[in-house]
């Protein structure tokens, strides 16, 4: 699977990206849903799924979430927060959609415009399910926040995404205060949905472009953090859907990495073995010799 970039997004719903876009630091825009809905009918799956960037939706009509092993029912009103680290399905079950989403990236919330660090924010850490109850009275209210980004985002104030941002925070900090919606676990489909998110998060890191990528999830239990299930459930769930470990899963695909990187690149061995996660080049060339029955160094 890939990852939806800013172009892709664009592409697929307004067909070319705003002017602009590049000229402020990071990216910032904001949608009503009903727009999207049209591609929903077309393709089965609400555009910006699988993203490079972080997304809330406030969403009014009749969805399901799907997330590793849980799938949680929207029957009218939620909040929903999505990190470009974690992915999930939303699927509408009506066409009767409406609400507001904006989409961001890592850069327009730095620390040194926002105050915040957004992975430290407890709203997009690893291992919850961020969708939110919302009732009429505070759907009202954060649409109301939603309405006032929407506007503007077409304004030709010189300080509007100082504005953005603060409007932006304000809609974090309202969700991080409500409560979670209950999550259910279907048997017949957690495990298929789960083998299907794995690869997506494993295939995600790559290519690796050392020094200035780093692989950043190496071990299961990196992997099923990042899922919100349990270290053997998600092993399990591999084992039966592939024939393999999540260990054996993870370490081909590194390994597979580390044979275009000897080949098709002039980065040192050291440099390969750091991109790799690797502390130490001895660490990485006996796991590429155990792996492969020869040194990196003879495979190049």
């Amino acid at each position: 699977m890939t990852r939806t970039s800013l172009e892709d997004f664009y592409r697929e719903t307004t067909g070319k990206m705003p002017e602009g876009v590049n000229k402020e630091l990071g990216h910032f825009n904001v949608f009503k849903i009903a727009d999207t809905v049209a591609k929903y009918r077309d393709t089965g799956v609400m555009p910006y799924n699988r993203r490079s960037y972080y997304k809330i939706s406030m969403i009014s009509g009749h969805n399901r979430a799907e997330y590793a092993d849980k799938v949680i029912e929207i029957e009218k009103n939620a909040l929903l927060f999505a990190s470009p680290k974690i992915p999930y399905h939303y699927v509408p079950q009506d066409e009767h959609q409406a609400g507001y989403f904006c989409i961001f990236t890592e850069e327009f919330l730095v620390p040194t415009k926002s105050g915040v660090v957004l992975d430290e924010l407890p709203i997009f850490k690893s291992g919850g399910v961020p969708v939110f109850k919302v009732n009429e009275a505070e759907a009202e209210e954060i649409t109301g926040i939603f309405k006032k980004m929407y506007r503007e985002i077409s304004s030709d104030y010189a300080f509007k995404y100082d504005l953005l941002r603060t409007y932006l925070m304000e809609v974090i900090h309202f969700g991080q205060k409500l409560q979670p919606l209950d999550t259910t676990q279907p048997v017949h489909t957690a495990a298929t949905r789960i083998s299907s998110l794995f690869i997506e998060l494993l295939e995600r890191q790559f290519p690796v472009e050392p020094p200035q990528q780093r692989l950043q999830l190496r071990t299961a239990k990196d992997f099923a953090d990042r899922l919100a299930v349990h270290v053997n459930h998600l092993n399990k769930v591999l084992k039966e859907n592939t024939g393999k470990t999540t260990t054996e899963l993870i370490s081909s695909r590194i390994v597979q990495e580390a044979k275009i990187l000897l080949k098709q690149t002039n980065l040192s061995i050291s440099e390969i073995a750091y991109g790799l996660g690797f502390e130490e080049v001895a660490h990485f060339s006996n796991f590429f010799r155990k792996q492969t029955n020869i040194s990196p160094a003879g495979f190049r």
